[in-house]
């Protein structure tokens, strides 16, 4: 899995490189940002972003089922920068290629390819990590589960199933991880008229496995 210090060192090459098609490294943010797989990403259109200033946006995923995903603030500020100097209008592609139409997944590959050749180490590209760019995606919905997102919203999000998300980062669902209040829970679920106290016992899942 990319951690946090590759991805912005892949994206940092992508954006220093004046050689590399502008629209590349906006459509790679927007990955990383929002859990975008490519072919969702080169379907959006301008005003499918909303991009406040300064506060959290969305951008509208046509592709599939329709859903709203969540835009920070520092993405939404790349998108509109992208948006102005590229000179793009309501209706247009959000990432459009340098001859009109899609931006070509030729191109954002090869691009990525170039990316991780410079960016990691031998011995990570040989383990093949982050071989192909929807790992943007992947480190993206790992980063949501790893903060706390609920996953059903992580799920809704990315428009799949909670239960594929379980299988696919099982690391984040480790039942030692796992904090229960059993005094809450013995008092909610007790028998009607029970009046006795119920002792709270442990306070993890883990340690009441241990005992």
């Amino acid at each position: 899995m990319l951690s946090v210090e590759h991805i912005r060192a892949l994206l940092g090459w992508v954006q220093e490189h004046t050689e590399v098609p502008g629209a590349v490294f906006p459509f790679l943010a927007s990955m990383v940002g929002a859990a975008l797989l490519p072919g969702e990403a080169a379907a959006v259109r301008v005003d499918d972003a909303e991009l406040p200033e300064g506060e959290f946006g969305a951008l509208l995923v046509r592709a599939g089922e329709v859903r709203k995903v969540p835009v920070t603030p520092e993405l939404a500020g790349v998108l509109r920068e992208w948006i102005g100097k590229a000179g793009l209008e309501p209706g247009d592609l959000l990432f459009p290629g340098e001859r009109g139409g899609s931006l070509s997944s030729s191109v954002y590959r090869r691009v990525w390819k170039q990316a991780r050749q410079a960016v990691l180490s031998p011995g990570d590209v040989e383990a093949r990590l982050g071989e192909h760019v929807t790992g943007l995606r992947d480190s993206c919905l790992d980063l949501w589960l790893k903060k706390g997102v609920p996953v059903w919203v992580v799920a809704e999000w990315a428009g799949v199933s909670a239960s594929s998300l379980a299988l696919r980062y099982p690391h984040r669902f480790r039942l030692e991880d796992v904090e229960l209040d059993w005094g809450h829970l013995a008092e909610v679920m007790a028998l009607p008229g029970s009046s006795k106290r119920v002792d709270p016992g442990p306070r993890s899942a883990a340690a009441q496995s241990r005992g």
